[in-house]
């Protein structure tokens, strides 16, 4: 354990500041409050059709659409995000439909009435467990790979183009997410090495920026980036697009079997991959996006949903690194459409009739709390210090989150730092950290 006092960060940030090359260090130290200071918080849901689920982009019903973003909005939600599909949306390399591009008006238009922003997800080739990838990019064919052959990279290309020409310009319009969790994607049949998974999100971005510039383009992973050395890296992921996406659900990530639904990996879950995914910033003024996150009664027992939506969002807002929380999902999936898990038919915060569930009410009260009067965030004065890299390539890792909330149970309040950073002065000044923390002397 090191111990940093008041005095050797001012002894030593002066040193450092008085030397050559400070440019890069008084660029962090700009955001020496930012911790403290929380900008209003964003809320929103991952907007789930209640009539067709997103086969509705081939049978639109726009009176449909519109109701449920008039619920949607009537809870305080300010965001919606959603899913092209991108099967039907772009079935040729070349070709991408301009009948779809007119609905995503329609849906863009039903939105601004209802005072929605919307940030448009692209290519989502996989989504709540089923695949939805085109056929021109041949899961059989490994040539096709859509992170390496150039030929499907420009075929991509052309549907941010072609989506950009229809909503660029719409007053609604946040911006692209590249994809939903193409994690999926790179661990099934689109294989890629972390520096061809990061040369891929950079060409992507740059598109992103040249069809739709000054936008909030994002890449919208799931969590195995975060608890594993696979596919993109989390330096890529921390430092590319406008904000970082974490996923967070206690079953996919372990934590719920490895905590039980009370436990602190459970409650203090997104606060922790918030923190983590923080720790990679170079940019200290840069947030962290909670894209998704939701509960099931198969995870967690109906007693207690009210209070673990309540604790988890708490704790996330309380890290003061984050830009917005959108729930998982809005409505609960017509039970008339089959061939999905059991879990996704429930997961809605609104229900087949457009009515708020329990849930959803509570979504919104806390939305209402915590966007016009937002708890202060916590002072995190010991972090937790981890390797740059040295998670498992077959994620979930918990090395370092086991110890984290091991900290977390010994009454600490961690933040979490690389080792890269640990003699950088001026930047642990200006988060606020005194105790150094190597994750392996903590003991479990």
């Amino acid at each position: 354990m090191t111990s940093l006092t008041r005095r050797s960060f001012l002894q030593t940030s002066a040193a450092v500041l008085a030397s050559a090359g400070v440019a890069k260090q008084a660029s962090l130290l700009q955001a020496q409050d930012l911790p403290h200071r929380l900008p209003r918080l964003r809320f929103g849901v991952n907007y789930v059709p209640r009539k067709g689920w997103w086969y509705c982009w081939l049978d639109w019903n726009q009176k449909a659409i519109i109701e449920d973003l008039e619920v949607i909005a009537s809870l305080g939600m300010d965001h919606i995000r959603i899913q092209c599909l991108w099967s039907l949306m772009q079935p040729g390399s070349n070709y991408v439909s301009e009948r779809m591009l007119e609905h995503m008006q329609a849906l863009l238009d039903a939105a601004d009435h209802a005072g929605l922003d919307v940030e448009v997800t692209v290519l989502n080739g996989w989504m709540s467990g089923l695949a939805f990838m085109p056929a021109w990019v041949q899961p059989t064919n490994p040539k096709s790979n859509m992170f390496m052959n150039p030929n499907v990279i420009e075929g991509e290309k052309l549907f941010f183009r072609k989506l950009a020409g229809a909503i660029g310009k719409h007053p609604r319009f946040l911006g692209f997410d590249l994809g939903n969790e193409l994690g999926v994607l790179q661990a099934t049949d689109n294989p890629v090495t972390q520096p061809e998974a990061d040369a891929w999100a950079n060409a992507i971005f740059d598109q992103c920026n040249a069809v739709a510039p000054g936008k909030f383009h994002v890449n919208g992973v799931d969590h195995r980036h975060w608890f594993g050395d696979v596919g993109f890296t989390r330096q890529n992921l921390a430092t590319t697009g406008e904000a970082t996406i974490v996923h967070s659900y206690s079953f996919f990530t372990g934590a719920l079997s490895r905590f039980g639904y009370k436990g602190t990996g459970v409650s203090h879950l997104i606060e922790y991959q918030v923190e983590l995914a923080y720790a990679y910033h170079t940019d200290l003024n840069r947030k962290v996006w909670v894209e998704e996150t939701g509960a099931s009664p198969e995870w967690t027992p109906e007693s207690y949903l009210l209070d673990y939506a309540d604790v988890i969002v708490r704790n996330a807002a309380r890290t003061g690194k984050v830009w917005g929380i959108t729930w998982w999902c809005s409505h609960d999936l017509d039970p008339a459409i089959k061939d999905f898990n059991k879990l996704e038919y429930t997961l809605g915060l609104i229900d087949q009739n457009n009515r708020p569930k329990p849930l959803g009410k509570k979504f919104a009260a806390l939305a209402d709390e915590l966007r016009n009067s937002p708890a202060s965030s916590t002072n995190r004065e010991t972090a937790l210090v981890i390797p740059d890299q040295g998670l498992a390539a077959h994620p979930p890792d918990w090395t370092y989150g086991d110890r984290y909330m091991k900290l977390l149970e010994q009454d600490k309040i961690p933040c979490i730092v690389l080792e890269s950073q640990i003699h950088n002065e001026p930047y642990l000044r200006s988060r606020g950290i005194r105790e150094l923390i190597h994750f392996s002397d903590v003991k479990l």
